[in-house]
């Protein structure tokens, strides 16, 4: 991999750059990362593509997963303007390999989600949050609409990667269904 462009579909989504703030440049990230401004000490970060590449050269916080930040070569507001809503990501190989017990979320994707009793429900086919905390959105396992559930430690209490599963404590209603 070179130092201009990353493999995309190797590439796991760390933040998203909001609007601008002020006129020298500065412009809104959010950051995914544990520690959000970790964000800016991985190095480059690459577009979905992997095409364009960013440089953070400073960055503070400005609330809860909210940092302010400065971009090699963005010097004022017009050019921050034309990277708002650009999600950053970062080669996998880039991150250290999680510990035992832990996991990209990334890595969810695809698993099989079953109920607690052992029901399948479907597949993870994403991960969305919409403020409120991570949620599985699930594809049934016969089709239909997608199902969305809560991603806590007690409500997926569950998650083993190497076994390609996620158990769920499913809505009762929703289990009495596949039966």
């Amino acid at each position: 991999m070179s130092e201009t462009t990353a493999k995309p579909g190797n590439l796991l989504l760390m933040g998203r750059f909001g609007a601008p703030h002020g006129v020298r440049g500065e412009i809104r990230l959010q950051s995914f990362t544990a520690e959000p401004l970790s964000i800016a000490d991985y190095g480059p970060l690459f577009d979905k593509s992997g095409a364009r590449r960013f440089l953070l050269e400073s960055a503070r916080e400005q609330g809860r997963e909210m940092l302010i930040v400065s971009v090699k070569g963005v010097a004022d507001r017009d050019a921050a303007q034309k990277l708002t809503g650009i999600e950053l990501y970062l080669p996998r190989e880039s991150l250290p390999a999680p510990e035992e017990d832990e996991f990209y979320l990334a890595d969810l994707i695809g698993l099989a989600v079953e109920s607690e009793a052992g029901v399948a429900l479907g597949r993870v086919i994403a991960l969305r949050n919409f403020g409120a905390g991570d949620i599985l959105e699930v594809l049934p396992q016969g089709g239909g609409e997608t199902q969305f559930y809560p991603f806590t430690k007690a409500l997926a209490p569950i998650v083993d990667v190497a076994g390609g599963r996620v158990v769920v404590m499913a809505p009762r209603e929703e289990i009495d269904e596949e039966d």
